[in-house]
């Protein structure tokens, strides 16, 4: 099924976060796009649960959030917390009804959330994080026809890549080899910028490798290439 609204989403989020920030920064856009996106969804937050088990709110689009996140990590129970812990997806349909979270459901009713879906985002040997959506009335998540879950898997390259941002921050020429590599993926491949980018973003995660370093690599074959080549012509 296609998003129309996704991809411009996207591309916007992309755009935001192509500019320098603090990775709170990042993840607060990431938060404020999704509320944007993801029409039943209210008020949006992120979770980072730590390896110490120690809960805490990453972003939050409204002083709603902060509250029934809060509630959760006293209570260890919820949407928000099981998707940090045992759960890669989690929804409550009627919160008034408790159903799943006897304690957690009236009060984040009374505080005027009805229905609430969680969906993990990330997750590592030091932290888990998690997409938080509220909304206003009960039901409000029960046809989405995967828009939530397709979001998250897009939030996931942003996530990567606001978790390289302290390693991006004070290198010079960083931002501008990334460009590069990220050109040479899109014409070696007939890849989208956002798909090279993704690309470069699992591949620094699954070879532990600094984003910077692949993207550095990539420019120095290619440039070695072009030497080779000129080589041959002369």
């Amino acid at each position: 099924m296609q998003f129309p609204e996704l991809d411009a989403a996207v591309a916007d989020m992309a755009e935001a976060l192509a500019q320098p920030a603090e990775p709170r920064e990042a993840l607060q856009r990431i938060a404020e796009v999704a509320r944007d996106t993801i029409p039943p969804a209210a008020y949006v937050s992120i979770t980072v649960r730590r390896d110490d088990q120690t809960l805490e709110s990453l972003a939050s689009t409204d002083p709603v959030t902060e509250e029934v996140d809060t509630l959760q990590y006293q209570l260890r129970e919820g949407p928000c917390y099981d998707a940090v812990t045992s759960e890669t997806i989690t929804y409550a349909s009627d919160l008034a009804a408790g159903d799943g979270w006897p304690r957690y459901g009236p009060p984040a009713a009374a505080l005027g959330v009805r229905s609430q879906m969680a969906v993990r985002l990330n997750s590592d040997r030091t932290a888990t994080t998690g997409l938080n959506l509220y909304a206003v009335q009960p039901g409000a998540f029960d046809e989405t026809n995967g828009l939530p879950e397709l979001f998250a898997s897009h939030a996931r390259v942003a996530l990567g890549y606001a978790s390289q941002l302290d390693n991006l921050q004070g290198a010079i020429g960083t931002r501008e080899t990334i460009g590069k590599a990220i050109g040479i993926l899109m014409e070696r491949y007939g890849l989208t910028a956002e798909r090279s980018f993704e690309f470069l973003v699992r591949t620094s995660q699954d070879g532990n490798t600094k984003l910077r370093d692949i993207a550095a690599q990539i420019v120095e074959m290619r440039e070695e290439q072009t030497r080779q080549d000129r080589s041959e012509q002369s």
